[in-house]
C-alpha cells in the first residue's frame, strides 16, 4: 500500500498509542467467538468499541483520549462504523512484540474508509496496514441501564477469584443463580445441571476476595451460563495479574453489569504513575463494561 494512502487529507481522526499490547488486550477481553462483529464510535473524547450477542449480551471497550499521546478529532457528530473485531486485534497484534513499546498511529477514514494503521517509531522500517470497515448494522437493543432502587445493589470481587468461580460453575446449557442477600452480607453464585453447586462470598469474612459490598434487600437473577461466561473468558493475563476487582451490579429488572479495567501503560523501565491506593491514573485505563440480560424466569426475592 503507498504511503499515500496513509496520508489521506482530512481524517475524522488521528491518534497515537504507544502502547499497542494494552489495546489488543482490552479488545481481546469482549472477544467471546471466533468470527465476531463490532462497531466503532469515535467522538471528541475517545473510541467506543461495541460488540454484541444475540439481543442478551452487549460489551463496550471504553478508550479515554487520554490513554493516546495524539489525539486530533475533527469529525461533525460521531462516526460509526463495523469492523471485524478478530480482524482488528489480529492487526493491532502485528505490530506489538514483547517487552516493547511500540508506537502506532490510526488514521480513519483511508481514501475507501478504511482504518489505516502505521508504526510510527522505527528508523529502520514502517508497516503499514489497512481494516476494511463497513456500514454497521443498528445495536439490536439499548442496555438502557437504570438502579434497581435508592441503594445500588453491587459487589466487587477480585477479578481472578470472579473468573474462577465462574469457571467452575460450568454446566453444559445451563443457567446461574447469583444471589445477593444483606444478612449475613453475602454474594451467592449457584449453578444447576447434574445436580448443582453452590460458590459463597461472605463479606466481612472475605474481605481479601469480595472487596466491596452493597445491599439492602435479597435479590436473585439467573443467567444464561454462556453469556455470564462471556464476561470474563478472555480476560488478559494483566487482569489476573494485578487482580484489581471486578465490580458486578444489578440494575431494574435484573440487568447485570460488569466492569473491568486493563491497563493500558506503556511498558518500560519506569513506573506508571500511580495513586497512594497503588492504582494507576485513569489516563492508563481501558474501560470494559459488559451488560448481561437476565432469563425471562428470573426468580426476583422481594
Amino acid at each position: 500500500m503507498s504511503s499515500s494512502a496513509i496520508d489521506a487529507e482530512s481524517p475524522d481522526l488521528v491518534c497515537q498509542l504507544d502502547n499497542v499490547q494494552g489495546l489488543v488486550d482490552a479488545l481481546s477481553a469482549v472477544r467471546w467467538k471466533r468470527h465476531q462483529d463490532a462497531v466503532i464510535e469515535l467522538s471528541e473524547h475517545g473510541i467506543i468499541l461495541i460488540v454484541e450477542e444475540t439481543g442478551c449480551l452487549q460489551a463496550k471497550v471504553y478508550l479515554q483520549r487520554e490513554l493516546f499521546v495524539r489525539y486530533e478529532y475533527s469529525a461533525q457528530g460521531r462516526p460509526r462504523f463495523g469492523v471485524s473485531l478478530g480482524l482488528f486485534a489480529d492487526c493491532l497484534n502485528t505490530f506489538s512484540a514483547p517487552g516493547h513499546s511500540s508506537l502506532i498511529e490510526i488514521r480513519y477514514p483511508g481514501p475507501d474508509m478504511q482504518l489505516l494503521v502505521k508504526s510510527v517509531d522505527s528508523l529502520d522500517a514502517c508497516i503499514y496496514a489497512e481494516v476494511r470497515t463497513r456500514i454497521p448494522d443498528m445495536i439490536s437493543w439499548d442496555y438502557n441501564f437504570e438502579p434497581a432502587g435508592s441503594t445500588p445493589l453491587t459487589f466487587t470481587v477480585k477479578s481472578a477469584a470472579l473468573k474462577e468461580a465462574i469457571d467452575d460453575l460450568e454446566w453444559p446449557g445451563s443457567s446461574i443463580q447469583i444471589k445477593l442477600q444483606p444478612v449475613p452480607p453475602s454474594v451467592s453464585f449457584k449453578g444447576e445441571g447434574h445436580g448443582d453447586l453452590q460458590i459463597d462470598f461472605m463479606y466481612y469474612v472475605n474481605t481479601d476476595l469480595l472487596i466491596a459490598f452493597h445491599c439492602d434487600r435479597e435479590v436473585s437473577y439467573r443467567y444464561k451460563y454462556k453469556f455470564l461466561r462471556a464476561t470474563t473468558s478472555n480476560l488478559p493475563g494483566c487482569v489476573i495479574k494485578h487482580n484489581r476487582g471486578s465490580k458486578l451490579i444489578i440494575g431494574r429488572g435484573g440487568m447485570l453489569k460488569v466492569q473491568h479495567l486493563v491497563s493500558v501503560a506503556r511498558t518500560s523501565n519506569q513506573h506508571p504513575h500511580t495513586d497512594s491506593a497503588g492504582y494507576q491514573q485513569p489516563s492508563q485505563i481501558a474501560y470494559i463494561e459488559f451488560f448481561v440480560k437476565p432469563e425471562e424466569d428470573e426468580d426476583t426475592i422481594n
